[in-house]
């Protein structure tokens, strides 16, 4: 799938070793997608007052912005010898990290930043929710592991999100090459996480397993139909999705779900399985919600 031009990846930066593997992540994903690759650091804040002002200093942000410029001057000559292939841009905000990244959401493919550590820890935590005045408009990736193969691995259940995430996953592993797994797990207490309901009841005689997988393949037939260079393993498992994508993620290059939260990175605190895996999962997470946007 395409969106209309070719919007950048945008890579979070802070000076942080975790930052610069989502870097060097985002300008892999660049390159396979024949993107520009923006390299982004923000250095004020997001709101908060600075003493009785309601902005820092002019003297304290010319300090953080130059040392800003150094960092992302580091970065660029970084990410220009691990690909060179690939056209990079920087951009110094003086805005606090949550709005700049939601506001370059909204002309971004999708947006890679660190693994929660410090800082960035902020942004996965119920405390920066109430922060945020609007959600992102593109997947964001947290960049965990450095693994380069194995298979692209997508969380699926009966919700509308799923189609959003399915579209990302397929479009991920055509761009990489790579097989898609596709897992559905449920448990006894996640009633609403079934694909079978007042729509897609059982057959007479058939277990739930039976009818999940049933269904979830009717829900692939029209991606691998679009996909058709795409080896697609379709797995249905009666357990806590969580521990089984967290389980995935130790051979895949690239995880894939959907946010039930309430949009953009406040989704990312109240989707408990989607919390987890960008907390500790072996490889880079992406968590995609609903946009109406298409992907790639």
């Amino acid at each position: 799938m395409t969106t209309s031009g070719n919007p950048p990846v945008v890579a979070a930066v802070n000076g942080s070793a975790h930052s610069m593997a989502a870097a060097l992540w985002a300008a892999k994903e660049a390159l396979l997608r024949n993107a520009e690759l923006l390299l982004l650091m923000a250095y004020g804040f997001d709101g908060a007052p600075f003493g009785n002002r309601s902005f820092p200093p002019d003297a304290w942000l010319k300090a953080k912005e130059a040392v800003t410029e150094e960092v992302l001057r580091e970065f660029r000559v970084e990410c220009e010898s691990a690909v060179p292939e690939v056209k990079m841009a920087t951009a110094a905000v003086d805005t606090g990290p949550i709005a700049a990244l939601t506001e370059i959401s909204a002309t971004a493919r999708l947006l890679a930043i660190g693994a929660p550590a410090g800082e960035t820890a902020g942004l996965f935590t119920r405390v920066s929710t109430s922060r945020l005045s609007s959600g992102t408009f593109c997947p964001v990736v947290v960049v965990r592991g450095a693994r380069q193969s194995g298979p692209v691995v997508v969380g699926v259940d009966g919700s509308p999100l799923s189609e959003e995430v399915l579209a990302w996953a397929f479009e991920e592993a055509s761009v990489r090459k790579t097989p898609l797994l596709v897992l559905h797990a449920w448990h006894d207490g996640d009633v609403a996480g079934l694909f079978t309901g007042e729509s897609a009841l059982p057959f007479p005689g058939e277990s739930v397993r039976e009818a999940e997988n049933r269904v979830l393949g009717q829900r692939l037939a029209g991606w691998r139909k679009k996909y058709p260079q795409v080896p697609v393993d379709q797995v249905v498992v009666r357990d806590k999705p969580r521990q089984r994508l967290l389980e995935q993620s130790e051979k895949a290059q690239l995880v894939v779900v959907g946010s039930r939260g309430r949009g953009g990175f406040a989704g990312l605190s109240f989707g408990s399985t989607s919390h987890a895996l960008v907390h500790h999962a072996k490889c880079p997470v992406m968590v995609v919600r609903a946009t109406g946007r298409p992907a790639g």
